[in-house]
């Protein structure tokens, strides 16, 4: 007997775009639920649009909404507007991501919708949430993260910022809360019976990340700064180490039995060991050693030993490292007509997710006929 997945009776209508939004409800479609994805007739969603392409749409978008249905409406229509209102019926859960009071000006705000549908669950992701003075910015990925003080606290030599190589705020401060809150909500509506508003702003789920940097704030009384601290580039133990070869070693021998090892297998100095050691002078020995010899000779020295240090992987080295394809983690895939993309590895069991090889992604418009013509 097959196990039905566990949001198989789940309905979602998801207004949002490009990033974090889709993220969410990839995440709720992966686990059984079925989302249709309202977008604008013209274009849909802007992700559509950008590079690479895969055959009509952009790869970021085939990989970021597969398994989902594509209804193509015009919001500024009332005949549009009353689509969403039948639809709203038989929905579970609305996504949405404009700046806050858009879907009031739509009719499609919280009020409105859960008075069709009382027991709707309604999910809001912005930068800066619902309500406060920065409500109605303007932001980015970067902005959040700058405006959360996250971006501060990992400098270079000339001590300026660098650009993370991830949209932290949108998945790790917009998507995964969403998902998480949403799952939650529905539970509640178990015991109440309630709809429930779900405000999710991306910029403050930031602060989580920095647990140790708010409790060295409040007992040491001053706030961190750039590379000075014991995970941000403040200690040898916890470092990105370059080699002769110009390759990197990720090097994180944090604990003592950890470090007592690497200390001896690189071999260090004695003064260079010590927690007294100055931090600059053990890091810029450290780096030296390192620097004598290529990446293979460390990825060797260092191999089945207990020290927390491996080599930078590139994408493509990463993608076909034996450890991840021994999980099976890049086995699905999204269907494009006669062309396959990697499904999205996503962080949900693989008992509980969709287990179909190949799962198409939606055209614009592909579902309108499911919808319309009733």
């Amino acid at each position: 007997m097959t196990r039905p997945l566990p949001l198989s009776d789940i309905r979602v209508l998801d207004f949002s775009t490009l990033l974090p939004g889709p993220v969410c409800s990839l995440l709720l479609a992966e686990a059984g639920a079925e989302v249709i994805k309202v977008e604008k007739p013209i274009g849909g969603d802007d992700m559509r649009s950008y590079s690479p392409k895969s055959d009509v749409d952009s790869g970021n978008f085939v990989i970021l909404n597969r398994g989902k249905k594509s209804l193509a409406l015009d919001l500024k229509q009332q005949e549009s507007i009353n689509v969403i209102y039948d639809l709203v019926k038989t929905c579970d859960v609305v996504i949405e991501q404009f700046r806050p009071g858009v879907m009031d000006r739509l009719q499609l705000g919280f009020e409105s919708l859960t008075k069709i549908n009382p027991r709707l669950i309604y999910c809001s992701i912005t930068g800066y949430g619902q309500t406060g003075p920065m409500a109605h910015v303007a932001a980015h990925d970067l902005n959040y993260l700058a405006q959360a003080g996250l971006l501060s606290l990992v400098g270079d030599k000339t001590n300026s910022p660098n650009l993370p190589p991830a949209l932290i705020a949108d998945i790790a401060g917009g998507a995964y809360p969403a998902f998480m809150n949403i799952l939650l909500a529905l539970r509640q509506r178990d015991l109440t019976n309630e709809a429930i508003h779900l405000d999710v702003a991306m910029s403050e789920n930031l602060f989580t990340f920095m647990y140790w940097g708010i409790s060295n704030r409040d007992l040491l009384n001053k706030s961190p700064g750039y590379s000075d601290d014991l995970v941000t580039g403040g200690s040898p133990r916890y470092q990105i180490y370059p080699t002769k070869d110009q390759r990197f070693i990720a090097a994180a021998p944090l604990e003592d039995k950890f470090w007592t090892l690497f200390c001896e297998l690189i071999a260090l100095p004695i003064e260079f060991r010590s927690a007294n050691a100055p931090t600059e002078l053990a890091t810029q020995k450290v780096a030296e050693i390192f620097k004598s010899q290529d990446s293979s000779y460390w990825v060797k020295l260092f191999e089945g030993k207990d020290v927390c240090c491996n080599l930078v992987l590139n994408l493509e080295e990463a993608m076909t490292n034996h450890h991840f394809l021994s999980r099976n983690i890049f086995n699905q895939f999204v269907q494009d007509n006669q062309q396959k993309m990697t499904a999205l590895p996503l962080p949900i069991s693989q008992t509980l997710r969709n287990s179909t090889p190949n799962v198409a992604y939606p055209r614009l418009g592909s579902n309108n006929s499911e919808f319309l013509n009733k």
